[in-house]
């Protein structure tokens, strides 16, 4: 019997550290620069960052995307965004060329890049590749 409520409570202390875990993270894309950059992609495992410019018309349609997919995997993977316009020593040192841009980094270090925009599903898949992380759906469900 004290083997299985030692179970118990083992289990239930790692439910609290992953409910204390997820709610350190942003709800919503964190506004990124110079200044926090570094910090930023270093804090946590799983990092995206969107380099943007508000001129740029594909960049728009990716922002919601973006923004749905960092609520939909808060805890899992973190979401940035970067003005490119406003930080350009940091697109240079990227080596962005062409925007909307989303610099993917793992454990503080970047691993890859996709360029362009894509409808949801498609980045989202392309994400979860990446990181090696579980879809929260299946998504063949209403094929």
């Amino acid at each position: 019997m004290d083997e299985i409520e030692e179970i118990k409570k083992k289990k239930m202390e790692e439910l609290m550290d992953k409910m204390e875990t997820e709610k350190n993270f942003p709800g919503g894309p964190v506004k990124v620069g110079g200044d926090n950059f570094s910090s930023f992609v270093s804090r946590y495992q799983n990092v995206v960052v969107d380099c943007w410019a508000e001129w740029c018309g594909p960049c728009k349609m990716v922002s919601p995307i973006i923004e749905a997919l960092s609520k939909d995997y808060k805890g899992k993977i973190v979401f940035g965004e970067m003005n490119t316009d406003e930080n350009q020593r940091l697109a240079m040192q990227f080596g962005i060329t062409a925007i909307p841009t989303l610099l993917v980094f793992k454990d503080g270090k970047m691993i890859d890049n996709i360029i362009g925009a894509m409808p949801k599903e498609i980045l989202e898949k392309r994400l979860l590749k990446i990181f090696g992380i579980s879809p929260r759906y299946p998504f063949n469900l209403f094929l």
